[in-house]
């Protein structure tokens, strides 16, 4: 009898591991989601819906791209944290991912994205822009610093939630040009766009792909662009670093990129969503297209993004730590 049970056992098994097998062959056989942590027009949706289509291509199936904005990323987060490692429910983020638990780890939220996580594919990046309202009395940078010391109550810059990038981008930036602000946080990088543009806030931190359509509609004015050199795509827009001379900590003040999964996704699964990414950012349509914004249409594999994030993680808690900014901000 004991034999009989462990033969039938044995048969259970096999019969529950064919069908996981199938699966990961046939992947995917429906539409994938893709998870976007912030609302729409913010950086990491705009970035993403321009390579859609050719992504959808790649993989050879429909791509349905859900924003699940709130709490500067961590609703959308935890959302695919928790979601069956099946390989149909994929996270775009962005480096907010290691500035935010940079920022919380100190807080028992149990949320950890190296441990919650594996990583898939790092897809590309890009400068910022430090934008103003067309109400605020500076057409450049100098003469914004100088303006921002003349405002009895601070003046205010809006962000895309605690823990975002266009937050702690523009702490660094307010650090270094010797200015105090106070912080106004949005729902996603859309909303506080759409802030600074509609003169409620004076200034924002964008991505240059979100800035450029707003400084060319001349609903702000661009003062500074966080690359090393001047962006080929906005040229009269000086760099912070080299053109104005503005010290700043050491950190990867740009936004970038990537692909994750819940932890536990079946690696042939990872695999064909990493090939698939590779052959999108290899696509001539899509560089020509990102290459327009100044987007680095670049690809690095899953360890390279896992590495990635823990620099990111490393470095802005430095930052964070010795400026000793706290998460009600």
């Amino acid at each position: 009898m004991p034999r009989f049970i462990r033969w039938c056992s044995i048969i259970c098994l096999l019969l529950s591991v064919v069908p996981f097998a199938q699966a990961q062959s046939t992947y995917p056989d429906r539409p994938v989601r893709f998870v976007v942590a912030f609302p729409p027009g913010g950086a990491t949706d705009t970035f993403f819906r321009q390579i859609s289509n050719e992504l959808s291509t790649a993989l050879g199936q429909t791509i349905v791209i859900e924003n699940k904005g709130g709490a500067g990323g961590y609703v959308g987060w935890q959302y695919v944290a928790s979601s069956p490692p099946d390989g149909y429910t994929v996270l775009v983020a962005e480096n907010a991912l290691g500035i935010n638990q940079a920022l919380y780890k100190k807080h028992s939220s149990g949320f950890d994205p190296l441990k919650d996580y594996d990583a898939v594919a790092a897809m590309g990046s890009t400068p910022l822009v430090w934008t103003v309202a067309n109400n605020v009395p500076a057409n450049n940078f100098k003469e914004f610093v100088a303006w921002s010391k003349t405002v009895p109550a601070k003046f205010n810059y809006g962000h895309a939630g605690p823990g975002s990038v266009s937050h702690l981008a523009a702490e660094v930036i307010i650090d270094g040009a010797g200015m105090q602000a106070v912080p106004v946080p949005f729902k996603g990088g859309g909303p506080a766009a759409a802030a600074v543009a509609g003169g409620h806030v004076a200034a924002n931190v964008s991505s240059l792909p979100v800035a450029k359509g707003q400084v060319e509609g001349k609903l702000v004015k661009g003062l500074a662009v966080t690359s090393d050199k001047r962006s080929p795509s906005m040229p009269d827009i000086p760099t912070l670093r080299s053109d104005l001379g503005v010290k700043t900590a050491d950190v990867a003040l740009e936004f970038w990129w990537g692909l994750f999964v819940p932890k536990g996704t079946p690696e042939p699964i990872k695999a064909k969503l990493q090939k698939a990414i590779q052959d999108t950012m290899a696509n001539p349509a899509v560089r020509e297209r990102l290459l327009k914004v100044d987007t680095d249409p670049s690809f690095a594999p899953g360890p390279a993004l896992k590495t990635k994030l823990e620099n990111e993680i490393k470095n802005w808690s430095v930052f964070i730590d010795a400026k000793g900014i706290k998460v009600e901000q």
